[in-house]
């Protein structure tokens, strides 16, 4: 999450950007389009990654993350004006 996005609205649990999905958002060229998002859902990505009970989901998970922000307009498979 970007360091000076302000925080202060937020009520669920802050969830920071584990270092293998860091890695995805680099190698995929789309960190920006990540840090583009607003304050919630890069944290709802982050947090909905994070608890994935079996490795399989979680991989399935970032690869839906990865898609919806190279594809834009959508946010856990809803449109999204941004």
């Amino acid at each position: 999450m970007d360091a000076d996005a302000d925080l202060s609205r937020m009520t669920r649990p802050i969830h920071p950007v584990a270092e293998d999905v860091r890695t995805a958002l680099q190698e995929k060229r789309l960190m920006a389009a990540y840090e583009s998002r607003p304050p919630y859902q890069q944290n709802d990505y982050m947090g909905w990654i994070a608890r994935a009970k079996l490795p399989a989901t979680r991989a399935k998970r970032l690869v839906q993350m990865l898609d919806e922000l190279e594809r834009g307009g959508l946010y856990m498979h809803m449109r999204w004006k941004g």
